[in-house]
């Protein structure tokens, strides 16, 4: 089971949901497990046989019992310099099983699962390899906070999430581990692709103008989509088999098969565990080729095959909705003058202290015993309390989100409740708003980074590709 450090808001009496950030990957070619013997794919997908190598196993036993011992491990694949074991592939798989049977998935053939699944793994692996190359480390007391962000999140104390986490399978030590993990994943992205994504201003100008025409009627979409991969350097034998995997899943599709589950069988895509889920997404952040697909379907419906340099796409419109939420007013854009009061969270001060600490600050001012200005510049952490926690005039997207949206739920002189971001947990007070023309460079800054965040999550498909496919991986067969 893998997880995000994410996680929406969510009724108090649904179960906290763990899924990986959904960051956009091409799956490889992967081997088929059978009795026997071990098969491999080639880049068209076909399978050849390739000679059997004896497993090792992990035993208790001395070496001279070895033959009569139980085996109560195999190492199935060799990725570098590190193993997967029948063991951690069998937990996954429970894992994603209960995930997808709880999500109203159709479970599909398990041999099907288990080969997205061990691709996944695969890539994982190669990727935390690289992280410790680089000396990425993701230390105890950081981690033990992104925990408890995590259950603050779901609304549980941390006793309650690691009782939740349980319940529902999964030994808190390794949710731990895995959490550590993902940590060090998206660390190694940053470095490798995202510091590196470059933006033009020629890029910058065609965001704008595209804008400007889709200003109206700026939505969000819900999609997900099946993916097959069209190796690279790829034959037109090869394109052509990869042509007609698609079309048999969309002839399956429109046969009334449920669209989760041929994601989890076919898809290439990092999200195919997932149902093939990309989640909601604003028309910026989605590639022309997907708007295109999907313009002139019903929600609910499924596109055509639609062909990209990575392969071809089936997309489902899932929903879509206007961003009536957004702060932009004709042209302009609604500003705040804000103030806060900020205690930082640290291995000595926990989250659920802060907001104690922060709920009593919160009485004395109701009660009007002290000012704003004054418990602020005694009790904030940052460099605002000298200012009695002002923070001046701040634009959407100038704060953390979950900062922003406190924020705009406000009254004029209404004083929030406790609000952790990434940062600490704040109090926060609106002391004026009001709507202004939003500056050309403050323009031009948002949309170049709309474009980084497009053209990164690309460059993250092209770099776990080459990352995989630079991977030393050995199968070894069970017996």
């Amino acid at each position: 089971m893998r997880h995000t450090l994410h996680m929406n808001h969510r009724p108090a009496n649904q179960k906290p949901t763990y899924q990986r950030p959904a960051f956009t990957a091409v799956a490889v070619s992967l081997t088929l497990l059978v009795s026997g013997t071990a098969w491999s794919q080639d880049q068209s997908g076909a399978a050849t046989a390739v000679a059997p190598i004896v497993p090792l196993a992990i035993s208790a036993a001395s070496p001279a019992k070895a033959s009569k011992a139980e085996v109560v491990n195999r190492i199935v694949v060799v990725v570098n310099d590190d193993v997967i074991t029948r063991q951690e592939i069998n937990e996954r798989l429970r894992s994603v099983e209960r995930r997808l049977t709880a999500q109203g998935t159709a479970l599909p053939n398990r041999a099907d699962l288990q080969k997205q699944l061990l691709e996944r793994m695969i890539v994982d692996r190669a990727q935390l390899q690289l992280a410790k190359e680089n000396g990425i480390r993701v230390d105890d007391v950081m981690l033990d906070r992104a925990l408890m962000r995590l259950a603050e999140q779901n609304k549980l104390s941390p006793q309650e999430f690691r009782n939740q986490i349980e319940r529902d399978g999964t030994p808190f030590t390794r949710f731990r581990e895995e959490i550590r993990d993902d940590i060090m994943m998206q660390r190694i992205r940053e470095r490798e692709v995202d510091s590196k994504v470059q933006v033009s201003e020629l890029e910058v100008d065609n965001f704008l103008l595209a804008e400007e025409k889709s200003l109206e009627s700026k939505q969000e979409l819900d999609l997900a989509q099946i993916l097959v991969r069209i190796p690279e350097n790829a034959s037109a034998e090869q394109i052509a088999q990869r042509r007609a995997r698609a079309q048999d899943a969309l002839n399956k599709i429109e046969a009334g098969e449920d669209f989760a589950k041929l994601a989890v069988t076919y898809s290439d895509a990092p999200e195919a565990l997932k149902g093939g889920d990309v989640g909601w997404r604003e028309q910026d952040r989605l590639p022309q080729l997907f708007l295109d697909a999907v313009a002139n379907i019903k929600v609910g419906a499924v596109s055509a095959i639609v062909r990209s340099p990575n392969g071809f796409h089936i997309l489902k419109l899932k929903g879509k909705r206007a961003l009536s939420d957004s702060p932009a007013v004709a042209g302009g854009v609604q500003q705040s003058r804000v103030r806060h009061i900020l205690i930082k969270l640290s291995a000595v001060v926990s989250s659920a202290e802060a907001k104690r600490k922060l709920a009593d600050l919160k009485q004395r001012l109701d009660n009007k015993a002290a000012t704003f200005e004054d418990l602020a510049k005694t009790f904030s952490n940052d460099l605002s309390a000298s200012k009695g926690g002002e923070l001046g005039w701040v634009f959407p997207g100038d704060t953390a989100p979950e900062f922003e949206q406190a924020m705009n739920k406000l009254a004029l002189n209404e004083i929030s409740e406790p609000v952790e971001s990434p940062y600490g947990m704040h109090l926060i007070e609106v002391l004026e708003r009001k709507s202004d023309d939003v500056s050309k460079d403050r323009k031009r800054m948002a949309a170049r980074q709309a474009v980084r965040e497009r053209k990164s999550e690309e460059d993250v498909e092209d770099w776990l590709r080459q990352l995989r496919d630079r991977a030393y991986v050995e199968f070894r067969e069970e017996k």
